[in-house]
């Protein structure tokens, strides 16, 4: 989701300027990217997102400034078993896009909302739009793909200390919202969906203070650094207050990476809530069976509206 985030930023800092929006709509094979992915385009050759590891981009930045002369949407294909040893082809939808689109998507994320973007790459009515869509899934057709756009993961970590950095500069990378929370009693949040915590006063009380008040929210991540005995004690004591620990309580927090530093337990943590977000397994992919990237479902496009 990074890619929307850096297209949206860079969007924001040429009003009134012709963009063109390039997108990743069909794979066949294997690709570095999945459908989806996106690339802005500007006028002067600036560029914001990605659609493969680097291949590619040049060519369809030249062919950008097609669709932005003539206005007119083109699909761009490339053999990429031929010309780079992904053994696969895919389609690219590059258009001219309007700042109505990119208006509307930076006002749902900002509000923290998720929305729709339908992308059209058939011969007719070729482009992208928003709309509202009655599914929380993204879809594939033969000529159109539905994909959700999510507002960024806000990352609380609540408590202080030096060990604070490393979530910022790879939070940052991720294009996450960090936010530092001192003290437990102004937790005064509104969760949503894309809200994960990280517990770390390392003090017994405000710790145990900040999980009374973070666990009733329900949020799909809280994590609390610290051993596993101090985290059964707490949770008799929180059970005892009649606090609920749910599936979305991690402690301790992170996966086995072997970390030591801070920065390694970072990673360790930040890779935890990406694969609980993303629905993932969090094996190593020599193991997986399966293709990297899933394969969306193929069914009749779900019932659509304007927003």
């Amino acid at each position: 989701m990074k890619d929307i985030y850096d297209i949206i930023e860079e969007f924001e800092r040429r009003p009134g300027q012709p963009l063109a929006l390039a997108s990743l709509v069909r794979v066949v094979g294997s690709s570095y990217r999945r459908s989806g992915a996106r690339m802005l385009i500007c006028e002067d050759g600036t560029r914001a997102g990605s659609l493969s590891a680097g291949c590619l981009e040049d060519e369809v930045a030249l062919r950008a400034r097609e669709a932005l002369l003539t206005g007119e949407p083109i699909v761009v294909s490339f053999d990429t078993q031929r010309r780079f040893g992904c053994a696969g082809r895919i389609d690219i939808l590059v258009e001219r896009i309007s700042e109505t689109f990119f208006s509307h998507l930076a006002q749902n994320l900002a509000a923290r909302r998720s929305c729709f973007v339908l992308t059209v790459f058939g011969q007719k009515n070729r482009g992208s739009r928003m709309f509202g869509v009655e599914t929380n899934s993204d879809f594939e057709e033969e000529d159109q793909l539905i994909r959700e756009i999510r507002p960024p993961i806000r990352l609380l970590i609540v408590g202080d200390g030096p060990d604070n950095r490393p979530f910022y500069s790879i939070g940052n990378l991720l294009g996450w919202q960090i936010a530092e929370i001192f003290d437990p009693d102004l937790l005064s949040i509104e969760p949503d969906d894309w809200t994960a915590a990280i517990v770390k006063y390392h003090n017994y009380g405000r710790d145990f203070a900040a999980l009374t008040k973070l666990l009733p929210m329900n949020l799909r991540y809280v994590g609390l650094i610290g051993p596993r005995k101090r985290r059964d004690q707490m949770m008799n004591h929180l059970l005892d207050l009649g606090v609920t620990v749910n599936a979305g309580f991690f402690a301790p927090a992170g996966l086995d990476l072997g970390a030591e530093t801070p920065e390694e337990i970072a990673l360790s943590i930040v890779a935890e809530i990406q694969r609980v977000f993303a629905k993932a397994s969090g094996d190593s992919l020599r193991e997986r069976k399966t293709p990297i990237h899933a394969t969306l479902p193929r069914a009749a496009v779900p019932t659509i509206s304007k927003p």
